[in-house]
């Protein structure tokens, strides 16, 4: 038996004349359900009559049927089925058997080796934090000692010396305020040795173009530092040469005015030239006997060897 058939059995009228009937007992014209449900008038017709060449695709019209069934108080997903079942089809149930292929226990690697694997990459990982904690205590203490701690980039390459101004350098006056500017980013550290309550200035990192002013209250300021060449050190207007060549490391070095102004003269006088050697003294000359020495006998004879 089909399942149109066993339909035909369970009700002995087909779906549209059964919606058309509950659609009269309510007193519904087709219009007022083609509005309220939005399905066109025509498919409505269609339905109650049963005929389904003038009807659109299954889906839309079995979804229409079972709208328009709840409208009229009728069980829809009945109506659906009983609908589907008069149209001739039939809902197949189908069941996809997908393979299951297993692994090949060649590709899978055993679980020891990745245990081994694992517990040596937590061990790298491990070795690695304590090398980069240890190396991060030893530049802080480096830091706290005074000294700059090595650099990983390379040394500068060395700058001409400046060549020597043509002008007069101007007179400076003891209460010029001296400047230390960073050409290149260089560490410094300033004390004040004059004043034991705060011997510490200054001690940092200075950024290049960065300047610190030496304070003028500063008693006896003193200067410690790994790069003298990129300090640009000026008293006042007056430029100072460097105060060190090269990467080499300059303590105690005073930052008083004065002081600078006489290491500037000192470092551009010239050498004293080397000492001559003195002259052996001349000896006297002999003066020729004269005629009466020689008419006396009074000349002596030249030794015989």
């Amino acid at each position: 038996m089909t399942e149109a058939q066993a339909t035909q059995g369970r009700h002995a009228k087909r779906v549209g004349e059964r919606i058309a009937e509950a659609r009269k007992a309510l007193k519904l014209e087709l219009e007022d359900v083609a509005e309220r449900s939005r399905i066109p008038l025509r498919h409505l017709q269609a339905i109650e009559d049963s005929n389904f060449e003038a009807l659109p695709a299954s889906t839309y019209s079995i979804g229409f049927a079972k709208t328009f069934a709840r409208m009229v108080g009728l069980d829809g997903e009945e109506i659906a089925a009983d609908f589907r079942a008069e149209r001739g089809e039939t809902l197949a149930r189908r069941t996809e058997y997908t393979p299951f292929e297993p692994a090949d226990p060649s590709r899978v690697p055993p679980s020891l080796l990745a245990m081994v694997a694992l517990g040596t990459a937590v061990i790298l990982l491990v070795a690695y934090l304590i090398w980069r904690g240890g190396w991060r205590n030893e530049e802080r203490q480096q830091l706290a000692a005074g000294t700059q701690p090595v650099a990983e980039a390379p040394a500068a390459p060395a700058r001409p010396a400046p060549k020597a101004p043509t002008a007069a350098a101007p007179v400076p006056s003891p209460n010029d305020r001296v400047v230390l500017t960073a050409i290149e980013e260089v560490w410094i550290k300033v004390t004040d040795k004059g004043n034991p309550a705060g011997p510490t200035l200054f001690m940092g990192q200075l950024a290049p173009g960065q300047s610190y002013q030496v304070p003028a209250d500063a008693k006896d300021p003193r200067l410690l530092t790994g790069r003298p060449q990129v300090l640009r050190v000026q008293v006042g207007a007056r430029e100072i040469p460097p105060l060190g060549k090269g990467d080499r490391t300059i303590s105690n070095v005073s930052l008083k005015g004065p002081a600078l102004i006489e290491r500037s003269a000192a470092s551009a006088a010239p050498p004293a030239p080397p000492s001559a050697a003195l002259p052996s003294p001349a000896q006297p000359a002999t003066a020729p006997p004269s005629h009466a020495d020689q008419a006396n006998g009074n000349v002596a004879s030249p030794a015989t060897p």
